[in-house]
């Protein structure tokens, strides 16, 4: 006996499986709750809008360099003159955040970045040519930046609730990454144009009063527990001592360090363009941020990861095989389809280096916390374009961009198992609430 069809009323049929596929696209888009939050909000906008004039300014800067040295070396000597201020302002703007009101730190940092910007613009104006003004313009930059940096990423546990710090740090890497797709795009056709350079720092000073609003509406954001050290120093020792007796903590750094300072090729990128590919500045520049953001746009499972140290450590690993397949190929298409698989895997590294830190580290310590990862992130790829730049004058373009990104893919998938306590960290864990005792005076 067969079964009577059901009349065609026009209604499409939903089958079991259709509604799980459709379940399972909604649980891997963006998570967007963090946006119900209006301070979390603001602070996004306005980050958006600024960074995508600081991408114009970082792609500007290096060119503006190598128009005037024709030189690698040099570009990656842009990075090297703002690493120590990186460092010393980092740490020590990480521990002024635990003692005062991170939102007035946070808007006096902004203020001194957009000032420098304005002298980007000036030198411009004028025509200087000058390549020590460039430097030490930099070397500013990357000071205010480091406080800057580290007191926002201090702020973001405050403004949204815990179980939604991987979704607003995953937002905040993707308005980030969409800036770092369009800022380049951007500087290119400004950087074409009569007097490229005065365009390029003016739309970069323009976009950044957007931070400068967004900062000055946050609330007071101040430390419920200030910590019990004076001094600055003292409280940069303790910030350390708190990372160095969590493996979870140091390893996820290592691991970053590593992948920055051995795989980053962003200081080539002048050269590869000149005369490998004969072009194409801009879309290397902006390849691995589109990758972020093709990533972030099914990034819901991040946040549902509980082996975030192993996770962590597949995508650093998948970064720097992407990275040293870009450097073998000579056709530029190629390169940028790479450079976009590698930024896939630098998003989700990012999203857990920053969540393991502001979920892992208790409110007292997040400035000094953050500090340290400002150093790390941002003078990582510092320390890289560095290394890329004397390599590629001493060794050739190639081994400069893929030589170092094999190491680094070797050295990550030997020594992240080995550390235990990084490669079983579950996100589920409850986290240390303490910071480490200071050692008592003898």
């Amino acid at each position: 006996m067969s079964t009577p069809t059901p009349p065609d009323d026009g209604t499409p049929t939903r089958t079991p499986r259709a509604g799980a596929v459709r379940r399972r696209l909604r649980a891997a888009a963006l998570d967007t709750r963090p946006l119900a939050h209006p301070a979390y909000r603001r602070l996004l906008a306005g980050q958006a809008l600024s960074y995508l004039g600081t991408m114009v300014t970082a792609v500007a800067v290096p060119l503006e360099m190598y128009r005037l040295t024709h030189s690698s070396l040099y570009v990656g000597l842009t990075g090297l003159v703002g690493l120590v201020p990186l460092i010393v302002f980092g740490l020590y703007g990480g521990a002024v955040a635990d003692r005062v009101d991170r939102r007035r730190l946070s808007l006096a940092a902004a203020s001194v970045t957009w000032a420098v910007t304005l002298g980007l613009l000036a030198q411009a104006l004028l025509d200087a040519g000058s390549v020590a003004l460039l430097l030490a313009l930099v070397a500013v930059q990357s000071g205010a930046f480091a406080v800057s940096s580290a007191t926002r990423g201090a702020i973001i546990p405050r403004v949204v609730p815990e179980d939604l710090v991987p979704a607003a740090n995953t937002l905040n890497y993707t308005a980030g990454t969409l800036g770092q797709v369009a800022g380049p795009l951007v500087a290119g056709v400004l950087i074409s144009l009569p007097h490229g350079f005065v365009w390029a720092y003016g739309a970069d000073a323009v976009l950044f009063t957007a931070l400068l609003y967004a900062t000055l509406r946050l609330p007071p954001v101040k430390v419920a527990e200030p910590p019990a050290a004076t001094g600055g120093l003292r409280l940069v020792a303790e910030g350390l001592r708190f990372i160095a007796a969590h493996p979870v903590l140091w390893m996820s750094f290592a691991v970053d360090i590593a992948a920055m300072v051995l795989a980053m090729p962003t200081a080539l990128f002048p050269e590869a363009a000149a005369t490998r590919f004969h072009g194409g500045a801009g879309l290397l520049y902006s390849a691995i941020a589109a990758g972020s953001v093709v990533a972030a746009l099914f990034s819901g499972w991040i946040g549902r990861v509980r082996r975030q140290g192993v996770a962590l450590t597949v995508a650093v690993a998948g970064w720097a095989a992407a990275i040293a397949l870009a450097g073998l190929t000579s056709r530029l298409w190629l390169a940028v389809t790479l450079l976009v698989c590698a930024g896939a895997a630098d998003l989700v590294s990012a999203v857990y280096r920053q969540t393991i830190l502001q979920t892992y580290a208790p409110d007292a310590l997040r400035g000094r916390l953050q500090g340290v990862f400002t150093v790390v992130v941002a003078g990582g790829p510092r320390l890289g374009d560095l290394r890329a730049g004397a390599m590629a004058t001493a060794t050739g373009l190639t081994f400069a961009w893929s030589g170092g990104a094999v190491l680094c893919l070797v050295l990550v998938l030997l020594a992240a198992p080995a550390v235990r306590g990084f490669w079983r960290h579950d996100a589920t864990a409850p986290a240390p609430r303490t910071p480490a005792p200071a050692p008592q005076a003898a």
